[in-house]
């Protein structure tokens, strides 16, 4: 383990600490669910999928820090830090943030959680390529990869919908998608995510969230996803999982699949 680390931290010296992170906690037992809750998953989709309420709400369930890293890009892009500049720019054009950078940035991310005693994760929004893939593999054995799908016209829709609160940071949606069956295609339909009255007149949408911009990042990613989840497809780790709906709809069944739908029920017996 150790000449892997290092030669990891040789060809990447901002993944040094990520290394020794992810070595210190390997397991091998099976997905999805571990006593130990050291779980180490991983959340794939398009940008608007969802993945982010989906790990937070399983986060929350499992006890297990969710790591994003558009939360993590987000953050340094308001620290006026050395690299905001750099990711204002990129971000605002659609274009994915270089390796070096989100690995940079979930290195400190980590060995923050590491100084709070974190123990396991659901990481969202990595890896979004081949090259992110091969080093997490290097370091750690991902137990589960789950992949979130939904139709491009419901993606544009719930993008344009994205609002956050410039006061307390909460994110919401006031998008009411309605898409109708056609051709054996199933009919969908999601209500709105709206926020506390006390946050209405407050909520302001993201620069990045314009038409142009979500076309261009949902094109990129649908370039750069394929190797992606055939390389955790390869190695029977990959879940397809298609979105039904909104959150009442979604919530259960993706429990049901991740064959945690009883453990919902105990946690909220013993609660």
């Amino acid at each position: 383990m150790a000449a892997i680390t290092s030669r990891l931290v040789k060809c990447n010296p901002s993944l040094s600490y990520l290394a020794r992170r992810c070595l210190s906690t390997i397991s091998h037992a099976p997905a999805p669910l571990r006593e130990d809750r050291n779980i180490q998953w991983v959340f794939l989709g398009c940008p608007g999928v969802g993945k982010g309420t989906y790990a937070s709400r399983l986060c929350n369930l499992l006890g297990v820090p969710h790591i994003a890293t558009g939360d993590l890009v987000r953050h340094e892009l308001n620290s006026n830090g050395p690299l905001s500049s750099e990711l204002s720019e990129i971000v605002n054009q659609g274009k994915l943030v270089s390796d070096e950078i989100i690995i940079s940035l979930l290195s400190k991310r980590l060995a923050a959680g590491d100084a709070k005693g974190e123990s396991g994760f659901i990481l969202d929004g990595f890896p979004r390529t081949i090259k992110q893939a091969e080093i997490l593999e290097g370091v750690t054995d991902i137990d589960l990869v789950v992949n979130l799908k939904l139709p491009e016209e419901v993606l544009l829709e719930k993008c344009l919908g994205r609002r956050i609160c410039n006061q307390c940071g909460g994110n919401f949606n006031v998008a009411s998608i309605n898409i109708k069956g056609e051709n054996g295609r199933p009919g969908m339909s999601m209500a709105p995510l709206l926020p506390p009255a006390h946050c209405m007149s407050k909520l302001i949408t993201r620069s990045d969230d314009t038409e142009a911009v979500i076309k261009e990042r949902l094109r990129i990613y649908n370039e750069m996803s394929q190797p992606v989840e055939e390389f955790y497809r390869s190695r029977g780790k990959l879940m397809e999982f298609d979105l039904p709906g909104g959150i009442p709809e979604s919530w259960p069944k993706l429990l049901q699949a991740l064959n945690l739908d009883d453990y919902e029920e105990k946690q909220s017996a013993a609660a």
